[in-house]
């Protein structure tokens, strides 16, 4: 009997075996597969019906399930001529505006790539122009990458950008940048609706990274700034804005991706109880408000209690309140609205080049990689600790990851030490000897070196929020690599002294990686849409009266020197800094 069953008991392991086999054959081609990439698309601008061709890879050797969007548009299935694993060919289908091209191949979606719908393109005007509306005669490169300087000619631009910023300042309107210079700006909005059309959306030439070099009438020299990506650009005054010009981003060592949309509702206030006061007095209270940046963007005021003395001066906006008396309460309260995104960078090391030239170096390298009291880079101990730590590398991407690695390796991030923290650059000393920090002095001590070894950094205050929409104060940094832009890193959250759960679901890294605790990895370079920035670098203010007497929050949600100040009779007071609420929350 034992016999006759043997060959059957054999034949179900056999099967047994070979379903296993079949599994993890199955499993290591969907581990495998490659994100398509699309190198270019040609031509970049053209009309409903014309062929064009997208060269790359990964698209896979034949179409399948895989498909291509246009603007949103999916083209039916006979649009499609040709389908190779390096090459698209493909008729344009029916859409309105230009937008970005994906292929959507492996379950993966590709980098997008502009194309221009040639009936929506501007042309230049013939001849002259009537009235006092800017116009772009011409931009110089006509294709450039971050950083760059770019030229722009024309007239009715204005003697300067100056004059026309501060009479907007004194409409108590937040759009105080309304005459500048705007580029395109996108971001990867996840599936498709075909039935959906986005307006264009823009970003301006970045403060922060001194992109105005010079505004006149007929010429205006400005940056690249970090976020826009290839269309149109235009220039803004008080006057209207000029009919837009096709520019190409390009040359970019790399990739970042906005998505992830979020938009939340900030509520906050500072309440004063006035206890010894004569008159005249007069208090300033100095109240930072969202920033806008290329993945923080669309800052809108709600409401507010009280109309500003000056209103948005380096992001914080100042209120005054004149002759108080003994007893008296005063109350400034304000609620924003502000879209946050989730920011992923993919670059390659080896295209990363660096302006070494001091006379064609742009000022952003001067601003950020000097030495201040907050950021002690020209410190001693702190320079021979980074040399130590880069070596003879030259490459400014590996030199950040080199002290990133550094710190999440050697320092110790532990929270609980956050309120006993100085701002001196002995704490930093103390960091470098004991290996121990608290999220603020971990970014303190990572700007401070990647200044030292020569690379622009700067700080970034705000909040991160959980899941309930409780907030807690925050710091991470960026860095800048030219022909790229800003990447953003946090070391607490690396080094996962944050608990990650509490705020958000687990990162998916990258898909290569294909691996979600790599927390170190991620939080170089990529960062989540569940906080709100306040300050990016320091935000250094000037003390209104010359004897005023000035208080200072050295680890708050903004990183600025001033934020209140008394003057005259005003012997004594109190003041409650409100925890940041969310009193909103919507995905997109």
């Amino acid at each position: 009997m034992t016999n006759k069953y043997k060959p059957s008991f054999l034949k179900n392991r056999k099967l047994f075996f070979f379903a296993q086999y079949l599994l993890i054959i199955f499993i290591l081609i969907s581990c495998n597969s490659k994100t398509p990439v699309i190198t270019s698309i040609n031509p970049k601008i053209g009309q409903i019906g014309e062929i064009i061709t997208l060269n790359g890879s990964n698209f896979g050797s034949s179409r399948d399930e895989a498909y291509v969007t246009i603007a949103g548009v999916a083209p039916t299935n006979s649009s499609y001529f040709l389908w190779q694993d390096n090459m698209i060919i493909i008729k344009v289908p029916e859409l309105g505006e230009s937008g970005l091209v994906y292929v959507h191949a492996n379950g993966k979606k590709s980098n997008g790539v502009l194309f221009s719908n040639s009936a929506v393109v501007p042309k230049p005007i013939e001849g002259e122009e009537l009235g006092l509306q800017p116009r772009i005669t011409s931009v110089n490169p006509a294709s450039s990458a971050p950083g760059s300087l770019i030229i722009i000619n024309g007239n009715n631009f204005g003697m300067s950008r100056e004059n026309s910023l501060q009479s907007m300042l004194s409409r108590g309107s937040l759009e105080t940048h309304i005459t500048g210079v705007f580029f395109s700006w996108d971001y990867d909005s996840g599936p498709i609706n075909p039935y959906m059309v986005r307006e264009p959306e823009f970003i301006e030439v970045s403060e922060i990274e001194i992109g105005y070099e010079a505004w006149s009438a007929r010429e205006i020299r400005v940056r690249l700034p970090d976020g826009a990506v290839s269309g149109n650009v235009e220039v803004r005054t008080a006057h209207g804005r000029s009919r837009p010009v096709f520019f190409e981003v390009s040359g970019k060592p790399g990739v970042k991706i906005l998505k992830e949309k979020r938009s939340y509702i900030v509520t906050y206030s500072v309440d004063i109880r006035v206890h010894d006061a004569t008159k005249p007095n007069t208090l300033y209270l100095w109240i930072p408000f969202p920033i806008n940046s290329s993945s923080q963007r669309n800052v809108s005021l709600i409401s507010r209690n009280v109309d500003p003395f000056i209103e948005n001066h380096h992001n914080v906006s100042l209120f005054k309140m004149d002759n108080l008396t003994a007893g008296i309460n005063q109350s400034v309260s304000h609620s924003f609205q502000v879209e946050v995104y989730t920011v992923e960078t993919e670059i390659r090391p080896l295209a990363v080049r660096q302006d070494n030239n001091a006379q064609t170096r742009s000022a952003l390298y001067a601003m950020h990689t000097q030495s201040s009291d907050l950021i002690p880079s020209d410190d001693q101990i702190i320079k021979t600790a980074v040399n130590s730590i880069i070596g003879r590398e030259q490459n400014p991407y590996l030199k950040a990851k080199l002290i990133y690695d550094w710190i999440i390796k050697n320092i110790e991030i532990n929270d609980a030490l956050y309120y006993n923290t100085n701002t001196d650059n002995t704490s930093l000393h103390a960091v470098l000897s004991t290996r121990q920090s608290d999220h603020y002095s971990a970014v303190r001590l990572f700007t401070s070196m990647a200044r030292a070894a020569g690379v622009p950094c700067i700080p970034i205050g705000g909040v991160l929020i959980d899941k309930g929409g409780q907030t807690f104060q925050h710091h991470w940094a960026e860095f800048w690599i030219d022909a790229f832009g800003w990447l953003p890193v946090d070391p607490a959250m690396g080094a996962g002294a944050i608990t990650l759960d509490s705020f958000h679901e687990p990162i998916v890294l990258h898909e290569e990686t294909n691996n979600n605790k790599d927390l170190a990895s991620y939080y170089f370079g990529n960062i989540d849409n569940m906080r709100i920035a306040f300050s990016r670098g320091e935000h250094v203010l000037s003390q209104i009266e010359n004897r005023g007497r000035l208080v200072s929050h050295t680890q708050s949600y903004s990183i600025q020197n001033i934020w209140e100040e008394a003057s005259g009779g005003l012997e004594s007071y109190s003041s409650l800094w409100g925890d940041i609420i969310i009193s909103g929350v919507y995905v997109h």
